[in-house]
């Protein structure tokens, strides 16, 4: 049962896990359709329903893409990030055969939110950089509430979700023999690595308490990492590669920022260790010769981290709105929907080091409230609780239904253990 005439709505690739999958059935309960074309064994494992595969070329993907959704009168794209080769092609389709576009992120802002924005995400967001246009867009909009409980979130589910779709992708690889991962290294790379930081790890968190002991109490800016297989870095910045943006901050630092501040580099959690960080940080440090000023973090709390600096430097990292959470300078070296004047530096990255102008908080109070409104729903994909949340705020967003058909879909979608439970992996 739904309002208004019903959708057919079509999944491609979605976070590792069953969210998609428990999103589908929500929307079956308004009475809409929902479709799901797996490019890859991994995303068999993660949409145990019926599915279309395709194992064509990629070079034929664009219109086998669009015979589907004309063929089932597919109203509406729901994928995960829009960057990736397939997504990027089958994004460009749908916008001319004028279906909607849902772009699913992690949240714009942390923690407990998930991005699910029309159109595009980050760079290719269609919001405004103007901070005027937030005051007005802000007017009548709920403050946010800032009391709620955290959302429950463990690491070793979003461990255990990647290893099986990652796993699943290897072993039914013959059965998409033209599929190319959009990630720049191999299942098999990856998982090595990962075995080595895990062994690694009792040594990894003591280097990292004896450089925290170093910084504690002093002052420091922060340059938090982020992964070289985000797109964040790849197409909406200029460097391509975090190695680039980490040698251009280094350089700045030693060459403007005061000699009484140090520079602590934050690893991503999510990061593999394919890059010795570590050591490419000391050598670029001693290059520059502030070998005795950066210090390096491979096992932290990054809210500390933050809560604790005079200023963030950052490409496009959501720890940017994080660090405007806390009323901290923030400057941003690439393309990111937060880069408002006003609420981040408007000053090059040599001025910021010497003068960080704290954030303008009624703007950037004035920002969420927008994204929370047209592009944020709360929940986490960590956790049963935080999935559910997820589910049924998506749902109501993209179908909104009746009171009736909300009441009934309260009977009818299954709590996210029971959807586990009863769909094991092919």
């Amino acid at each position: 049962m739904a309002d208004g005439p019903s959708k057919t709505f079509l999944f491609l690739q979605g976070p590792h896990g069953p969210y998609f999958a428990m999103l589908a059935e929500a929307l079956r309960a308004r009475g809409h359709a929902a479709l799901r074309i797996n490019i890859n064994g991994g995303d068999k494992v993660d949409w145990p329903e019926d599915a279309t595969d395709y194992r064509g070329t990629f070079r034929n993907w664009p219109l086998f893409f669009d015979d589907f959704i004309v063929t089932h009168g597919v109203t509406d794209l729901i994928l995960y990030g829009d960057c990736r080769p397939y997504h990027a092609r089958a994004h460009g389709m749908a916008r001319l055969r004028d279906l909607r576009v849902h772009v699913v992120e992690e949240g714009y802002i942390r923690p407990d939110f998930l991005t699910l924005q029309a159109d595009g995400v980050n760079g290719n967001s269609t919001l405004p950089l103007d901070p005027q246009w937030y005051r007005d867009q802000a007017l009548g909009l709920p403050a946010l509430d800032e009391n709620q409980p955290t959302i429950p979130s463990n690491f070793s589910t979003r461990a255990r979700n990647t290893m099986r779709t990652g796993l699943a992708a290897a072993v039914l690889r013959p059965l998409f023999p033209f599929y190319r991962t959009h990630r720049p290294h191999s299942f098999l790379m990856e998982s090595l690595s990962w075995a080595r930081k895990l062994m690694m790890r009792r040594r990894d968190m003591q280097q990292s308490a004896q450089a925290w002991a170093k910084v504690e109490g002093k002052r420091y800016f922060t340059l938090p990492l982020q992964l070289n297989s985000d797109y964040q870095l790849r197409i909406h910045s200029p460097f391509g590669d975090m190695r680039a943006a980490l040698r251009f901050v280094i350089k700045s630092f030693a060459h403007h920022a005061p000699a009484d501040v140090l520079l602590v580099i934050k690893q991503h959690p999510l990061d593999s260790g394919l890059v010795a960080w570590d050591r490419l940080i000391r050598r670029l440090a001693t290059d520059y010769g502030v070998a005795d000023r950066i210090h390096y973090l491979s096992d932290w709390d990054i809210a500390e981290v933050v809560q604790k600096a005079v200023g963030v430097v950052t490409v496009n990292s959501t720890v940017g709105t994080l660090a405007l959470n806390s009323g901290k300078p923030v400057v941003v070296l690439g393309h990111a929907v937060y880069k408002v004047p006003g609420m981040v530096s408007v000053k090059g990255l040599d001025d910021f080091w010497s003068d960080p102008a704290p954030p303008d908080m009624a703007l950037y109070s004035a920002f969420r409230q927008v994204l929370a409104d047209r592009c944020l729903i709360r929940g986490g994909l960590l956790s049963d609780e935080g999935l559910q949340m997820l589910v049924d705020n998506a749902a109501d967003r993209l179908a909104p239904a009746a009171q009736i058909a909300r009441q009934h879909l309260k009977l009818v979608t299954p709590k996210v253990s029971d959807f586990i439970a009863s769909n094991t992996a092919p």
